[in-house]
């Protein structure tokens, strides 16, 4: 079946037509900081049928937002990554997540991928927290690593080892959400969530992610 189209010369318009399909966005995030393999991303999208993946890897392929490709051996693993052009969308993630961080119907305590947590700390990070503080954070959720650098006043997270850092923080990424967006301390997630070398920093460093204020509710929930 031919996929519908708005036929709207608006270049927003013309985005939806892109990637406004369900799923599609999530795909995209999931491909934000480095190619995934089919498996991956399935692993990551637990809510996704291998189908309705294929199809929108499809569709994100024809549309120049991805690529796919095959590792050389002794790998020979077929991997998706978004283009250029796709990675350019990560704006889109940013101006979409503190929107819709302030929805007055936006449920707390749903669970986040590694990359989503990672994202939303490149969105909401305050750098005017910073100050003067020059220092690493090693993030590592399962077999996944990321390095959080502070210098200068400025902030860069991404994939990269974590050992090293000034402080450890390692466990499930949503206790971690807990503590930085939903106001737990370390201590209330001890079980999930380890802290190996500077606690200090890390306690500053979770306080750097403010949330928007909510947007008013207009009407009242139906329960």
């Amino acid at each position: 079946m031919k996929k519908r189209a708005y036929l709207d010369g608006c270049a927003t318009a013309h985005a939806l037509d892109l990637i406004g399909d369900r799923w599609a966005m999530p795909i995209m995030r999931e491909l934000m900081l480095g190619p995934k393999r089919f498996t991956d991303l399935r692993a990551s999208l637990p809510g996704i049928s291998a189908n309705v993946l294929t199809q929108r890897l499809e569709q994100l392929e024809a549309a120049s937002v991805l690529i796919r490709r095959r590792l050389p051996p002794p790998a020979a693993s077929q991997i998706y990554e978004l283009t250029e052009w796709g990675r350019e969308s990560e704006i889109l993630f940013q101006v979409l997540g503190r929107w819709a961080c302030r929805s007055p119907t936006m449920q707390a305590g749903q669970p986040m991928s590694n990359v989503s947590v990672i994202l939303s700390m490149r969105t909401m990070i305050d750098r005017s927290r910073i100050g003067d503080l020059n220092a690493t954070i090693g993030l590592r959720f399962g077999e996944e690593e990321f390095r959080a650098i502070l210098r200068d006043g400025d902030f860069t997270v991404d994939r990269a080892p974590a050992d090293g850092a000034d402080v450890l923080i390692s466990g499930d990424p949503n206790a971690l959400v807990a503590v930085a967006y939903g106001g737990a301390a370390f201590d209330d997630v001890a079980g999930a969530l380890q802290i190996v070398g500077d606690r200090a920093l890390a306690e500053r460093f979770v306080r750097m992610f403010p949330l928007p204020a909510k947007a008013p509710a207009t009407c009242t929930p139906v329960p």
